[in-house]
């Protein structure tokens, strides 16, 4: 097995993550962010940016899963680590592995998700997880050359039926069970319970951001739940 999902296997991922606008956006507040995770006993990190990934690696002792979205264009373009040199970054700044959008959306370089998957793996040796949306687009994932596929896009294509706010444990159950890759739980983790759920329907790993890493979001959770004052 690959060393990086050697290393996952069975564990949390905690995705430390903030984008330009949210309270923590900054990679000193990301590297606080991942020494927490630590420190509760995160099995690795998911990161985006060089910068972010840099500041992280420096300051904690876990696998980082890397990536770099960027807004390439407008309209229906991969965006999570869409092209090689956003790739190569990912690797220079201290990922031991790369996550990348392979939903069928078209790369802004023109490259195929298997050339991008060869390319990875020959000269950045490094392996790369794939997030997808449906089972389709896992197994051929997989059939490229990904060494694992996750469910993080669940819910964000068309394809995949939609928004939603609960986790896709169908798609995680019909992955496992017919794709001949390790699949990782990803996307709408919000408790506990759904972490143990991910793991007994055959998780390999699984990532939860949100619900630990984006304070705003958690602090809504409880404000919604003041009832409202009678007038």
């Amino acid at each position: 097995m690959n060393a990086f999902l050697a290393r996952v296997r069975g564990k949390l991922i905690i995705s430390c993550q903030a984008q330009p606008g949210e309270p923590l956006h900054g990679s000193s507040h990301m590297a606080a962010m991942a020494r927490a995770a630590a420190e509760a006993g995160a099995g690795a990190i998911r990161a985006e940016s060089p910068a972010d990934i840099a500041a992280i690696r420096a300051a904690v002792d876990l696998p980082i899963l890397g990536l770099y979205k960027k807004k390439v264009f407008e309209g229906n373009w991969c965006r999570i680590t869409p092209t090689f040199e956003t790739a190569r970054e990912v690797v220079a700044a201290g990922a031991d592995a790369i996550a990348t959008e392979a939903t069928g959306a078209p790369r802004p370089d023109g490259q195929a998700l298997t050339q991008f998957l060869t390319l990875c793996m020959l000269e950045l040796e490094r392996p790369v997880i794939a997030d997808v949306s449906t089972v389709e687009e896992g197994l051929m994932a997989a059939e490229q050359g990904a060494v694992a596929v996750a469910t993080t896009m669940a819910g964000y294509t068309l394809q995949s039926g939609g928004p939603r706010t609960t986790p896709d444990f169908d798609l995680l159950e019909a992955l496992v069970a017919r794709c001949p890759v390790p699949v990782i739980l990803e996307g709408h983790v919000w408790e506990p319970a759904q972490v143990t759920e991910g793991f007994r329907r055959g998780a390999h790993a699984v990532v939860v951001g949100s619900a630990i890493t984006r304070p705003q979001l958690i602090a809504r959770r409880f404000v919604d739940a003041v009832p409202p004052r009678e007038a």
